[in-house]
């Protein structure tokens, strides 16, 4: 029999797709390789993230054992699309556990919700250990957010797929300490089981500014002299628009300030209806933007928004923020206060926090750096220095691999 090879990524997203689901999982699984474990991921087959026509089945990418399965994959702005699309995935990864057995650890994500039933699969059947990564915790956004009830069958097994698990995992990466300290009070685990590590941004390097002011994608808002309040990323469940478009409404006639969105979710379809319904001449939205076009936008921001539905604090932590730190600009987060987000944000000067529904104070804060360029290169230039000491890829990675060396070795 062949020597049992170290890890396997299990999630739905991997390289070459580009959204972060998928890059952070893999820049984990390079970290890993360059670190010397031998390395495999059984991933979903490309299609609405990645730039690529077509995608090999099965590739050796930077070291990497890459095996794509395809599955479902229908609309995902309903929640009935989502399902089918899960259970697809989920039942095509089962089909693989020969392949999951060739490996001693397997490193599965906590989306889609169920897929972790296949970890405690290889757990039982042939004894692999778990690291169960909760990128957000369910179904208890589900039930916060009332999409769903408790008393569902839904409900009934996604919370016997949690206790099925964190009976079993040798690890649970939290993504930050309010994360943990929800994870260990409601769920059967022991502090010492859970490692705090934070998502990242890959890149380092500021934008320049001199390719910005020439994409064409932006030449419209550029050159106006207004101060530009962007938004990036999935705008879904977990995420407060309310508020955001309060402050939208209210600034609808100040000429001196423009809102950028650009993204996925369900809730950023919603915005498109609105502003095209109102009539928001304040506000310009974007397909999801990547590459060199992510970049530039990133440049011709003055400031960004992050936000989560009020009480979310614990059970999602928007990956988003980091970009927005590393390009060195304020952030203004609409969430609960006890976050680390907004505590990073207070304590370091690097932004303001607001509680979800105080638009009031919102549309202040907006109006506030607007009329203080110093403030907002002061504010800026902390966020770029959190970013540099909290958040890069390189810190949070060797992590992974300090986590995996005291698991494995």
């Amino acid at each position: 029999m062949p020597e049992s090879k170290d890890v396997i990524f299990l999630c739905q997203y991997f390289h070459p797709e580009y959204i972060s689901s998928a890059t952070l999982p893999f820049d984990t699984a390079v970290a890993l390789r360059n670190a010397g474990y031998s390395v495999g991921a059984l991933v979903g087959y490309p299609k609405e993230y990645s730039t690529h026509q077509t995608v090999p089945m099965r590739e050796i990418f930077q070291g990497i054992d890459i095996k794509r399965i395809k599955y479902l994959q229908l609309n995902r702005t309903n929640s009935l699309g989502r399902l089918i699309n899960y259970l697809s995935f989920t039942l095509s990864c089962a089909l693989q556990l020969r392949h999951i057995c060739k490996y001693t650890t397997v490193l599965v994500y906590s989306n889609p919700p169920i897929l972790p039933l296949i970890a405690v699969i290889g757990r039982n059947l042939f004894g692999l250990k778990i690291v169960f990564i909760s990128y957000d915790v369910y179904p208890d956004i589900a039930y916060k957010t009332g999409k769903l009830s408790p008393h569902s069958l839904m409900a009934k097994v996604m919370t016997l797929v949690n206790n099925l698990v964190f009976r079993r995992v040798s690890r649970v990466v939290a993504l930050s300490e309010d994360m943990k300290s929800y994870l260990v009070a409601n769920r059967d685990i022991k502090p010492e089981q859970v490692e705090v590590i934070p998502n990242w941004y890959e890149g380092g390097h500021m934008p320049t500014g001199s390719r910005a002011q020439s994409n064409a994608l932006f030449a419209p808002i550029l050159g106006t002299g207004k101060l530009i309040v962007s938004y990036f990323g999935n705008l879904g469940i977990c995420q407060d628009l309310s508020t955001i478009l309060a402050a939208i409404r209210t600034l609808a006639h100040n000429p001196e300030i423009h809102f950028i969105f650009a993204g996925h979710g369900n809730k950023m379809h919603l915005m498109r209806e609105i502003v095209e319904q109102e009539r928001l001449d304040n506000v310009t939205i974007f397909d999801f933007l990547h590459g060199a076009d992510y970049q530039d936008a990133l440049d011709i921001s003055d400031c960004f928004l992050v936000s989560l539905e009020q009480g979310l604090a614990g059970l999602a932590v928007p990956s988003k923020t980091y970009g927005y730190m590393m390009a060195g600009k304020p952030i203004i987060a609409v969430m609960d206060q006890c976050t680390d987000i907004a505590r990073d944000l207070t304590e370091n000067n690097a932004g303001i926090s607001i509680k979800v529904g105080d638009h009031a104070a919102l549309v202040a804060a907006i109006t506030a750096l607007r009329d203080s360029p110093e403030n907002r290169r002061r504010m800026g230039a902390n966020s770029r220095q959190l970013f540099l000491a909290k958040y890069t890829k390189e810190i949070a990675t060797a992590k992974y691999v300090a986590m995996m060396a005291e698991l494995i070795d």
